[in-house]
């Protein structure tokens, strides 16, 4: 079994508020997990406005598949007009990997 993580560091565009932040992240980790084999949370940067941290993981039985899943989310939160990705990191384990 493989597990696969993927976190984007994301600066949102137009947002001036808490509020304006929530109505552009909750949308977003909602299609991530609507269009997605994955789970999604906004995970870190709660007190700024303008920043977000989102992370999503998966489990496959392929590492291939776990690899395929990521590179499309990335290209999916990359294309968003309302936001630009700063950086993603990405992490691949085994179960069977101590």
């Amino acid at each position: 079994m493989w597990i696969g993580w993927i976190e984007f560091d994301l600066l949102l565009g137009d947002v001036h508020s808490l509020k304006a932040k929530r109505s552009v992240v909750r949308p977003l980790v909602a299609e991530l997990r609507r269009r997605f084999p994955v789970s999604a949370a906004e995970a870190g940067h709660a007190d700024l406005h303008r920043r977000a941290l989102v992370g999503a993981g998966l489990v496959a039985g392929e590492r291939a598949r776990v690899v395929e899943v990521l590179d499309e989310l990335e290209r999916f939160v990359a294309a968003r007009p309302e936001l630009e990705l700063l950086s993603a990191r990405r992490g691949l384990h085994r179960s069977d990997e101590d």
